[in-house]
């Protein structure tokens, strides 16, 4: 449930995902597909069984929704547009506009916002709406009792087939003194009021540089500790600079390399003692978020029982999202090392298709792009060039600095690039990597070209607006045209001179 104090907001919001005064239904004698957990994935498979007239359960054991709508998404991205909002007020003055001394940042009204958004957006993920579409809603904790039944509270859900989707939730690591000293996560940080003064934001992937970079908007003085020696250790090295750039300029503290050996908690506040090349170390802080990634929520559900194997990176499925017992799949954070809420939705389409419909549809089949939503963004899809090495590619990467784009220049936003790694010798797209200030809406052109089988040299056909940031896409692929042209030229001394010899 949610962090207390509950305010108006937040009782619409358990209005719709969890009724205090729901009743669970009779039980059929037997269903379809029985479905545990609520949140993207588990909607997702639940909401298209009951559309295509399945007989169907589905169980949460909390908040409909899941992590996206309460404590992921939703509540992180409303904060970063409020975050952006106040960067954009205090960069004005590059454009000429003078904004009056003395504009602050009310963090109470930007919480309001952000419980207000959720509160509006839960609908879509209520309860009732998926009893009125046809589901059998259960809450209450789901637990398997056979390799066809799970029993919720008094009740026992007989299945043909089933399909685990419970999620994932923060990582708390073992840090000597953190529990004592207390610390937030993403179940608990968009619960606050006020505004931490000094924060300290313990790693540096996605979810660690969004929300460091939010709250140092949004006036708190941010340190950001991360264990590797750059940030954003996943994507491309260019892009990380960029990030790190960014937000040394806005006043983030950064300690890449930084390993924490204790905290304690004193009068002054939380003291984190730390180890980095340089020496040993301290910082004080008011408040410690930690965002140094998800494990997923297997315990309690007795997988023993239903003979699904796991382990502590969440439940075994094979290319199908089958688990070791032929009835039931799993999708979503509970099985995937990639813990996104649109590879959640993609994985559940796969798992009922498979699972109700005799389907082969296959997970490594996917195109899944992934983007992280720092200022400026940082967007991917395919393979990174490390990766796509050790496959064993020949890689060609064409590059285009964003500030080639003349929408990025008006816009006063140059720090970025596109990127893309080609199957050397063939325009074949292998992966791309975008960093621009709506990369997110950007890479979508590049991974529709993947999943249609169309190379690069397609997208040169694709007329852009202009002036749009995306024409850095065009640009991509009118590069890969130029060489190809220029490589036909030295081979045949040009076109023209050719059609002139005739």
């Amino acid at each position: 449930m949610l962090e207390p104090p509950i305010d108006t907001y937040d009782r619409a919001l358990i209005a719709n995902v969890h009724p205090p005064d729901w009743v669970n239904p009779a039980p059929a004698d037997r269903y379809n597909l029985v479905v545990i957990g609520g949140g993207t994935a588990g909607l997702v498979a639940a909401g298209g069984t009951a559309l295509l007239g399945g007989k169907v359960a589905l169980v949460e054991r909390d908040l409909l929704g899941g992590d996206c709508l309460n404590t992921g998404c939703v509540p992180s991205k409303t904060l970063i547009r409020a975050a952006r909002a106040a960067a954009d007020v205090r960069d004005a003055h590059q454009y000429g506009v003078k904004v009056p001394a003395g504009s602050t940042v009310d963090f109470a009204a930007v919480m309001e916002r952000l419980r207000r958004v959720r509160a509006e957006i839960s609908p879509h993920d209520a309860a009732a709406r998926f009893r009125d579409w046809g589901a059998d809603v259960f809450l209450g904790e789901a637990r398997f009792t056979g390799p066809e039944a799970v029993q919720v509270g008094a009740v026992q859900l007989r299945f043909q087939k089933a399909i685990v989707a419970t999620g994932a939730r923060p990582v708390r690591p073992r840090i000597e003194g953190l529990a004592e000293a207390g610390f937030l996560t993403s179940e608990t940080v968009f619960s606050l009021r006020e505004r931490p003064e000094r924060l300290a934001v313990i790693g540096g992937g996605p979810l660690g540089c969004e929300l460091a970079q939010a709250f140092a908007r949004l006036g708190s003085q941010v340190v950001l500790l991360h264990r590797r020696s750059r940030l954003l250790d996943r994507e491309a090295a260019e892009a990380a600079q960029i990030i790190e750039e960014t937000f040394e300029q806005e006043g983030i503290r950064l300690l890449p390399g930084c390993e924490i050996l204790r905290v304690e908690r004193t009068a002054d506040g939380r003291v984190i003692h730390y180890r980095t090349r340089a020496g040993t170390a301290q910082v004080t802080v008011d408040a410690i978020l930690v965002g140094a990634g998800r494990t997923p929520n297997v315990e309690a559900l007795d997988l023993e029982a239903a003979g699904v194997d796991y382990d502590r990176e969440g439940v075994k499925v094979d290319d199908f999202l089958r688990t070791t017992n032929p009835r039931i799949y799993a999708c979503g954070d509970v099985c995937l090392a990639q813990k996104f809420t649109h590879l959640a939705d993609a994985t559940a389409r796969i798992a009922i298709q498979n699972a109700l419909f005799l389907g082969r549809q296959r997970l490594s089949r996917l195109v899944i792009p992934r983007c992280t939503y720092t200022d400026p963004q940082v967007a991917s899809v395919g393979l990174p060039y490390q990766e796509a090495l050790e496959q064993g590619y020949a890689i060609q990467t064409l590059r285009v600095p964003l500030e080639e784009a003349d929408r990025a220049l008006t816009d006063g936003e140059v720090a970025g690039f596109a990127q893309v790694h080609l199957h050397q010798g063939s325009d074949r797209i292998l992966g791309a990597t975008i960093v621009a200030r709506e990369a997110g809406e950007m890479i979508s052109e590049i991974t529709l070209a993947m999943v249609a089988g169309r190379g690069l040299g397609y997208l040169a056909k694709v007329i852009h607006p202009y002036p749009t940031q995306g024409e850095v896409i065009r640009k991509l692929a009118d590069l890969y045209s130029m060489e190809r042209l220029q490589r036909f030229r030295k081979l045949t001394g040009g076109w023209l001179s050719w059609l002139r010899r005739r």
